[in-house]
């Protein structure tokens, strides 16, 4: 079955959430280091800091994060797959030294994220929303990478 309306319409209210808040961006990286602390030394945001803090250039980063998997949604109701706007999203993954754990981190810290700035409007099926976009992002940033 493809990604329907429904599913495209509760990945874009919580998307709308997500961003009312810069605190979000900072639990988005919180709890990506507290899964993987060696992670830290690949966002260069978060490099010569002593722990995650608010800055424009991690609100930035997780705001593009967050937003690519919104679009992924959007092209996968529409088309029912991915392409990446960006074409060096592949490059940079290799370049960081990104590889498959890292997605799953990703994804968890992304799902909890959500689940927290949803509150009372967090569901299985907005779970499952984010999770089949996120998937078909990762998917397509894998086949970058080559």
């Amino acid at each position: 079955m493809g990604f329907t309306e429904k599913q495209e319409a509760l990945v874009n209210s919580s998307w709308e959430l997500f961003k009312q808040n810069p605190g979000n961006s900072v639990l988005f990286y919180t709890i990506i280091l507290e899964k993987a602390p060696a992670a830290k030394g690949m966002f260069s945001f978060l490099k010569d800091t002593a722990g995650v803090q608010d800055s424009p250039k991690l609100q930035s980063h997780a705001e593009k994060v967050f937003g690519m998997v919104r679009d992924s949604a959007v092209q996968l109701r529409a088309t029912g797959g991915v392409v990446l706007g960006d074409a060096t999203l592949g490059a940079i993954h290799i370049q960081k030294g990104v590889v498959d754990p890292h997605f799953v981190v990703v994804k968890e810290a992304l799902l909890k994220t959500i689940k927290e700035v949803s509150g009372d409007k967090w569901s299985e099926e907005l779970s499952t929303a984010w999770e089949v976009a996120y998937d078909a992002l990762a998917a397509a940033i894998k086949k970058a990478m080559g």
